[in-house]
């Protein structure tokens, strides 16, 4: 077995999904089944529990995990070592929203570009609302998200800015809203929602404290997706304030007066825990310090996880 194979191996036996790992590793389904049969031929053992449902890890399939795991480790030091000087190389993998990738990371990275050049960088970009999952299903190594109430279990969070949480009508078409005297009549005008996260949850929240059944238009992925919708007067929808600045239709919507405000978000740059030691994310992770403003810098440390979110 090679040390792509253990790889390979290694992020299925975390994620239990053969969708999901061959997506994140660029490999097909059909590819990384192929790896498996190879693997489970050389180890004569079977290594994987399928069925329709689920996947689980055989006995023997612990087993193999511990042991890529001490492998793979074993072959990073062995490049950081080879390299010499300090140098660092292999591969870092992060997730994150568009708005994200032009807003917070151009400074972080153009800091980690210039002195660790050998690295490379696998940037995605999505839903913001799935970045804390694929860290916790290890298919990225760091993520860019908004930072929940409740830090999830095995993770480390480095809070980097407070964005407010606003609700977004279209400028060019005033009858979307529909009201009852001064006041939105939620009942009638249609609201865009994310399909998941942070954003979702606090938005059903405040409908629930206010005992009002929202009329859902519709029910999409990305901020960036709802701008686009409210501002062709399909409806309302709430969004971070950071997307809006970042938008390019930011002319064609306006922020509403709406109380009470929604919690703000908290956005933070994340990985797990189990990763610090790695010295790619170390290095990451305090360029990242180095950039984040004033007082969420001076409040975190590499070692000590963050606290819990408003």
């Amino acid at each position: 077995m090679d040390i792509r194979e253990l790889r390979l191996f290694h992020h299925l036996s975390e994620t239990l999904h053969f969708g999901r790992s061959s997506r994140a590793c660029n490999i097909t389904a059909s590819a990384l089944t192929r790896t498996v049969q190879r693997l489970e031929a050389e180890v004569g053992e079977q290594l994987f529990i399928r069925d329709n449902r689920s996947v689980s890890l055989t006995p023997a399939g612990e087993i193999l995990k511990k042991y890529a795991e001490e492998a793979l480790g074993r072959w990073q030091e062995l490049q950081n070592q080879l390299a010499g000087d300090n140098l660092l190389g292999g591969e870092i993998t992060l997730y994150c929203s568009v708005t994200a990738a032009y807003s917070i990371l151009p400074g972080i990275l153009g800091i980690f570009r210039k002195e660790h050049p050998s690295v490379h960088i696998n940037l995605q970009t999505g839903d913001a609302a799935q970045a804390l999952s694929k860290l916790l299903n290890n298919e990225v190594d760091i993520t860019i998200a908004a930072l929940p109430r409740k830090q999830p279990k095995g993770l480390s969070c480095l809070r980097m800015l407070e964005t407010p949480l606003v609700f977004i009508a279209p400028q060019s078409f005033p009858e979307t809203i529909v009201r009852k005297g001064q006041e939105i009549d939620w009942a009638k005008t249609p609201v865009i929602m994310a399909e998941q996260g942070l954003s979702r949850d606090r938005i059903e929240r405040w409908f629930s404290d206010k005992k009002i059944l929202p009329n859902i238009y519709a029910q999409v992925a990305g901020n960036e997706a709802i701008i686009a919708m409210v501002s062709l007067g399909c409806g309302v929808g709430v969004v971070p304030q950071l997307v809006i600045e970042k938008s390019p239709l930011q002319d064609q919507i306006r922020i509403l007066d709406v109380t009470p405000q929604l919690t703000p978000f908290s956005i933070g740059i994340c990985t797990a825990k189990k990763k610090m030691a790695h010295p790619k994310i170390q290095a990451f992770w305090a360029i990242a310090k180095q950039e984040t403003d004033g007082e969420w810098a001076a409040a975190e440390t590499i070692q000590k996880p963050c606290p819990a979110f408003p």
